[in-house]
């Protein structure tokens, strides 16, 4: 390739086309093909290479800790755990294109955050934008940008993702102003994008933590009136009976 071949591709930002020129001119003297199948065949392999690079950005974007696959989790050994039920949403995408919340729910090590982590990977996988974040950092961060006078900002981004991965809600006890934060913010999110939701809690408990009756009663209506419940209350745990990388 010549420098001023070079130096256009770099300017039009076709880095596939720049850095396999050689190997595209080679395939293209061998097999020959014809003018618009190999214009179409560059338009192609740039057009795939630039879509990889916004799933990685997007992957990255959503600060997973640990990224779980689906084909990880040892349904086998959850035999309370209905496989079909919860491979339906996954094979489907329904969840994402009905705006559908879930709640996992269930003692720690069962996988709940594995399986929420894997819907979340498949959606981003197939280009919608989503986020991982702990129920105690969610509330941490719309708190701070309160007294940073970022609130509208904060919560406007949370409440634009496609899919949000609310994990280990219930832990921890918070003040009203923070509850209010989160029910603003779910009732943001209601019926426009997908929460997954992970807890050791049922709705039963919810007001244990969050402190306030009359928002629990409007949070939970909000969010269960398009909901799937995974209950895996009856699940055994899974930590020590697979890899680390497996594990809830």
């Amino acid at each position: 390739m010549d420098k001023e071949l070079e130096d256009k591709l770099r300017y039009l930002r076709l880095p596939e086309l720049l850095h396999g020129w050689d190997e595209t001119m080679a395939h293209a003297k061998a097999k020959g093909p014809s003018y618009p199948a190999f214009t179409k065949q560059l338009i192609d392999r740039e057009y795939a290479a630039k879509r990889e690079r916004a799933r990685l950005l997007r992957l990255r974007g959503a600060r997973i800790d640990e990224p779980f696959g689906i084909e990880t989790y040892p349904f086998e050994r959850q035999p309370n755990l209905q496989k079909r039920k919860v491979m339906e949403p996954f094979d489907s995408m329904n969840y994402i294109d009905k705006k559908q919340n879930m709640l996992f729910v269930g003692p720690t090590g069962v996988g709940k955050t594995g399986l929420a982590t894997s819907l979340l990977i498949h959606a981003i996988n197939k280009g919608y934008t989503g986020r991982f974040i702990t129920f105690p950092q969610l509330l941490d961060e719309l708190y701070q940008s309160v007294a940073d006078h970022t609130e509208k900002h904060v919560l406007g981004r949370y409440a634009a993702y496609d899919c949000l991965v609310c994990d280990e809600l219930g832990y921890i006890e918070i003040d009203p102003h923070q509850a209010g934060l989160f029910f603003t913010l779910m009732k943001r999110r209601h019926k426009k994008a997908t929460t997954i939701i992970t807890s050791q809690l049922g709705f039963k408990d919810w007001a244990g933590f969050l402190k306030n009756t009359h928002l629990v009663t409007a949070l939970i209506d909000r969010f269960t009136e398009n909901c799937q419940v995974f209950n895996m209350l009856k699940c055994v745990s899974i930590r020590n009976t697979v890899e680390p990388d497996k594990k809830d």
